[in-house]
């Protein structure tokens, strides 16, 4: 490839049991945004790591060819001095340290082991305008907001001196806005000579922003798309990923929802017991038997709040108003058991952090809602747990070799199919989806939507939220919107548009069409 600043050559790489990588061959332009796509598990983090020195030299097949010389990274260390950076999903930050703190973390300015903080705060603020970030050095970074503190990341990569910058999934937790200020910046960036490599599930975002598109599957580069020869679209790419024609992601459903309510909110109104703050106010909502309803609104309306105070979470939510019923019958929201055992169920947006335990395998996972069921006497009927569990896999299609296989080394899709899967083993009739399909590929999230439209049809009810408006749209029945902590309009979804939900979000009412 002409003026390559990169050459990765028949690289493969393997794992117990798992080959991640097979000859791959991966090229980048020089000062463009090169955009990898592929569906989880299809070694897209696992090149971006090889590459950046987590999977060292030597662990490896292939050859790296960067700035025209091979190079043996065998630490982060070594790919950072040769001006390679990566900002994965999960940031790892310090939320007590300041934000100029973060930024010259391991790299501090200093002479003689002494650092200069008057230098480092002023190269700081220089590196916060060049990413167009108005905030002030010195705060604590816990007190941002995620779109804020992924720029700062790429301040940090700038401090390096980056040519080349690797974003795993950047804009997979931000609102729209905040993900529109993010492409802008690596697109100004691509002007001052940085070379970008994104990998996004986002494929709105691939076709806009990207110079050439790389897709891999099953650990193989399958083909290398030209967005400039000619515009390329979001099914071409989804055509390439999963090796077949998706002719609608969002799924019809052959059965109508029924008049019957299932899950009744009236007048919820809750406080946070520590600051008096109030969180939620006058909340009413309702779900019908076999319906999806959607809950849109910015980063910051009050959807997951409003959903883990109906589950139970009381340490952070103190209910001063409301009551819920399922079915006819009230729920106790001062205990998650309670809601659990009324049929009520909640599958979390953070599924690495709150939904999975990514230490114990798939079988532990799957049942551990629901243990009740396995209990023999005193004891776990530990054969009908494997046989149950294994049922379960093969049900959800989650890949993996076995049931013995430990969560954290699931891909992205399968960690989300889990997730889920153990709450329906508890056999809920209200699930409540919280960012059901973030940080997944298209090809999972065609099978989360297969799943919930079959869910619905058997009788189950699901109260979808979504920053995906598109998501939002296709799924839904009727949809919620919520800004600042309360309901701020219903719609049909035979009435509704991004353009609606968005004036519903933002209060600006009067611009709805």
């Amino acid at each position: 490839m002409n003026d390559a600043i990169l050459e990765m050559r028949n690289i493969s790489k393997s794992f117990p049991g798992v080959q991640a990588l097979d000859g791959v061959e991966f090229s980048v332009r020089r000062a463009e945004i090169h955009c990898l796509v592929g569906e989880n598990g299809a070694g897209k983090s696992t090149l971006m790591k090889i590459l950046s020195g987590v999977h060292p030299y030597g662990s490896y097949e292939g050859a790296i060819i960067y700035e025209g010389q091979e190079v043996r990274f065998q630490t982060i260390a070594d790919s950072e001095k040769a001006g390679i950076a990566i900002i994965y999903q999960e940031l790892a930050q310090f939320p007590e340290l300041s934000v100029y703190e973060n930024i010259f973390v391991g790299h501090p300015i200093a002479k003689d082991g002494v650092i200069n903080w008057n230098e480092t705060i002023n190269r700081a603020q220089q590196l916060l305008k060049r990413v167009r970030l108005d905030v002030n050095p010195s705060m604590p970074i816990k007190h941002l907001g995620v779109g804020k503190r992924q720029l700062i990341e790429i301040a940090k990569a700038l401090s390096k001196d980056v040519r080349l910058l690797i974003l795993d999934e950047p804009t997979a937790a931000l609102n729209d806005d905040d993900s529109e200020h993010l492409l802008d910046l690596l697109r100004e960036l691509k002007q001052q000579g940085v070379t970008s490599i994104l990998i996004s599930h986002r494929l709105r975002e691939v076709v806009q922003i990207a110079d050439t598109i790389t897709v891999l599957r099953d650990g193989k580069t399958i083909c290398t798309l030209d967005n400039g020869e000619r515009q390329v679209t979001e099914r071409d790419i989804i055509r390439h990923m999963v090796g077949r024609e998706i002719e609608n992601i969002y799924p019809p459903r052959s059965k109508a929802a029924s008049e019957e309510t299932v899950l009744d909110i009236r007048d919820w109104t809750v406080i946070d017991p520590q600051t008096g703050r109030q969180i939620l106010t006058n909340i009413n909502l309702h779900v019908n038997k076999g319906e999806i309803v959607g809950l849109a609104g910015l980063m910051g309306a009050g959807r997951t709040e409003l959903s883990l105070s109906v589950f139970g979470n009381t340490p952070k939510y103190k209910l001063v108003s409301g009551q819920i019923s399922l079915a006819g019958q009230p729920i106790d929201a001062r205990h998650p058991g309670d809601a659990i055992a009324k049929g009520l169920a909640y599958v979390t947006e953070d599924r690495k952090r709150n939904g999975l335990i990514l230490g114990q395998n798939i079988r532990f996972n799957l049942t551990i809602a629901a243990l009740h069921k396995l209990v023999d006497g005193a004891v776990i009927n530990e054969n009908k747990e494997t046989v149950e569990a294994g049922e379960l896999k093969e049900n959800m299609n989650i890949r993996a070799p076995s049931i013995w296989q430990y969560v954290r080394n699931l891909s992205g899709g399968n960690q989300q199919k889990t997730s889920v899967a153990k709450w329906l083993y508890a056999q809920p009739r209200m699930l409540i989806l919280d960012e059901p399909t973030r940080g997944i590929d298209v090809g999972a999230k065609f099978e989360i939507y297969t799943l919930m439209n079959r869910l619905v049809e058997e009788g189950m009810s699901i109260l979808m939220i979504s920053s995906e408006l598109l998501e939002v749209l296709g799924m839904s029945d009727r949809i919620y919107v919520m800004s600042e902590g309360t309901i701020t309009g219903e719609l049909p979804a035979s009435e509704a548009s991004e353009q609606k939900i968005m004036a519903l979000a933002t209060r600006t009412l009067e611009d709805s069409p």
